[in-house]
């Protein structure tokens, strides 16, 4: 037996040029050694990829530069430390942070003890005071990256430090230390840090300076996030009269802010949501101030430990999912109808102010810390944040109404904007939305049409074959269609089924309602003949009564009475619609007979075209039951509707012990 190898070919050896290529290829991947391995020492991996640990080099990213050095300043002030932050904006891009908190350790470090803490915290990653919780509970630098990196991408930077009313300073540049520690001797301050950086020229984009405006808004926000904090400015860059000096200092903090900003809007209620809790379990601080107004161009400013979130995060999420739950809880508790239907948009759209929380080791994603994943926030935000907004729409219920009703307005609004952009379609769009359901009819005009609303494919096809194409239209629905008395309106108009009912009959839903566009004139019900089929009806009735009740009150919707039982004895057949009508038939019309064949339909797809035709469909001979609306009042079938529909178990479980035979 030959050797299966033995099969394939020699492979053939290439030759001149491309063996000159092969062997060259050979040469280049084995010239790659050791020597080819680049060891990135110190602070050059911020300056080989600045893009990882400030999100680029645009002007963006060069105020990050700012934040980084002013958010240790600001951890000072949380910490008790210190009250006032010094910010000057030079010539040349130079900028100078300073504050009087306790300054950066100088004294040599345990494991390095040639060199100082303050030159290990500014030409090492991962060195600081934050690592832990002794030195600071909260705060927004992200555990001694802010400062090194900052010393990485600026051409030169001095700190100076007073602590126990000795100067020290030292300098550097690229991150790397250009000169020792140098003792100045007393001085009258007692303790304090001051940075003064000038960004590196070769990392970021020509052009690139710090901007005025962007700094003292950044000012300005963190005086506000820091009650009591005082923050003085200075632009340094101008001639005598030209220097912009300010100082940035409110004693109320963010309630400040929110005064500042409801000044310049038109509010839709007087009162505002502001508060300030903590709670020891979670281990954290919510500060808030909330503000509705008229227009849709609002958003809730977020901030984790004073760093602006602006994308949002756990803490986000959690406030606006407090702030809707606990207004729907309200509206449900003071009885107001039809606040299911609110969403969270409705709200935050006319929902204006700021959310600060204080945690301790704050979790962001990403160096540049535009978004808190934190999963701790979540808790103590929604903790806090229903709690008091629980307590505040009760003791405010002239204000809190005010705000449920436009809101159910607004949402009421957005719903009838989606059904008139959906029924609105070009006839031609939707028939293909619907292909192969709708069976229409081939009359133009609704007078004397009909179209059957069954239940499943199955049905759907007998029923097709038994109609009448001139006057008869077939819609099949699959299985049951939602309850939408125990649903928002947002869902049953993204339920498919609905959709598709609403479009077929073409008149639109609750104020949208058009009699004029009723494509047909009467509107039948057709489900099987039992349990399942009464459930299936009862969920489209009670969606004609939320949504389309002028269905109902100009007497266009019926229930086909399909049969359940065919009786037969040679030639002799009957239909019976339940087990009372097949006893009735057997003895009146059957009566001294034996061999009666008994037949149960199991559901409509069962019957043949003709029978559905004969019993069901045929003008002449079928039974139709008008649903209508009696002369109680309209509260009476709400509540009715409510009760046996909704989505309260135990109103339906006293509805069925009062109303039920029990047998």
């Amino acid at each position: 037996m030959n050797d299966l190898f033995d099969t394939i070919p020699e492979p053939q050896k290439p030759s001149g040029t491309k063996q000159n290529k092969i062997k060259k290829t050979i040469k280049k991947v084995n010239s790659y050694t050791a020597e080819d391995i680049t060891i990135l020492e110190g602070l050059e991996p911020v300056r080989k990829r600045p893009g990882m640990y400030i999100g680029g080099i645009d002007t963006k990213a060069l105020h990050h530069l700012f934040n980084e050095i002013i958010d240790n300043s600001i951890d000072e002030v949380i910490a008790g430390y210190a009250d006032t932050i010094d910010v000057i904006l030079n010539p040349d891009n130079e900028i100078i942070i300073s504050d009087n908190g306790r300054g950066i350790p100088v004294d040599p470090h345990p494991k390095l003890p040639n060199k100082s803490a303050l030159e290990i915290i500014l030409t090492t990653l991962h060195a600081g005071g934050k690592f832990d919780t002794n030195s600071y509970k909260t705060s927004g630098g992200l555990h001694g990256v802010g400062i090194s990196v900052v010393n990485a991408l600026s051409e030169s930077m001095c700190v100076e430090v007073t602590r126990e009313k000795q100067k020290y300073s030292q300098e550097f540049s690229r991150g790397y230390a250009t000169s020792e520690l140098i003792l100045h001797g007393k001085t009258s301050n007692n303790n304090g840090t001051k940075v003064t950086f000038s960004p590196d020229k070769d990392i970021f984009e020509e052009g690139v300076y710090f901007d005025k405006e962007t700094l003292k808004d950044i000012i300005k926000t963190k005086s506000y996030l820091v009650r009591g904090l005082k923050i003085n400015w200075l632009d340094n860059r101008g001639n005598g009269l030209e220097k912009e000096k300010l100082q940035y200092h409110y004693p109320h903090g963010i309630s400040d802010y929110i005064t500042e900003v409801s000044a310049s809007k038109e509010l839709l209620i007087t009162s505002k949501f502001i508060g300030k809790s903590s709670s020891k379990e979670l281990e954290g601080i919510v500060e808030w101030a909330v503000i509705w107004t008229s227009g849709n161009k609002n958003n809730i400013k977020s901030y984790c430990n004073t760093i602006p979130t602006v994308n949002g995060g756990t803490h986000e999420n959690a406030f606006k999912n407090a702030i809707l739950k606990s207004l729907k809880k309200y509206a449900d508790m003071v009885g107001v109808k039809n606040s299911k239907i609110i969403n969270l948009d409705d709200i935050m759209s006319y929902t204006d102010g700021i959310l600060s929380i204080f945690i301790s080791e704050p979790e962001f994603q990403g160096q540049t810390k535009e978004r808190l994943s934190s999963k701790s926030a979540t808790a103590l935000t929604n903790t806090i944040i229903s709690d008091n907004f629980d307590h505040w729409l009760s003791a405010n219920p002239d204000q809190s109404n005010k705000l449920i009703d436009f809101f159910i307005n607004i949402a009421n609004s957005r719903i009838s904007m989606k059904q008139e952009k959906d029924l609105n379609r070009k006839s031609v769009l939707r028939k293909l939305r619907l292909p192969g359901k709708l069976a229409d009819c081939l009359n133009e005009k609704s007078d004397g049409t009909e179209i059957f609303i069954v239940e499943g494919d199955s049905a759907g096809g007998s029923a097709k074959q038994a109609r009448d194409k001139k006057y008869q239209a077939v819609l099949p629905l699959r299985g049951k269609i939602l309850n939408v008395a125990s649903s928002s309106a947002q869902k049953y108009f993204q339920n498919q089924q609905l959709k598709d009912l609403v479009q077929a009959l073409g008149c639109g839903t609750s104020d949208n309602y058009d009699e004029s566009r009723l494509r047909y004139e009467k509107v039948i019900i057709m489900t099987d003949a039992d349990v399942d089929g009464a459930h299936i009806a009862a969920l489209m009735i009670t969606f004609f009564f939320k949504e389309m009740i002028q269905l109902i009150e100009n007497k266009h919707l019926y229930m086909a009475v399909p049969p359940l039982y065919k009786l037969s004895n040679k030639n002799k057949i009957f239909y019976a619609n339940d087990d009372d009508d097949k006893d009735k038939i057997l003895k009146k019309e059957f009566k001294n007979l034996n061999n009666v064949d008994i037949s149960r339909f199991k559901g409509l797809g069962e019957m043949l075209p003709n029978q559905l035709r004969e019993t069901t469909m045929n003008k002449e001979s079928r039974k139709l039951l008008q649903i209508t609306i009696e002369n109680s009042p309209m509260e009476y079938y709400e509540t009715f509707i409510d009760q046996i529909m909704g989505s309260k178990a135990e109103a339906r479980f006293k509805f069925i012990q009062e109303n039920a035979n029990f047998y």
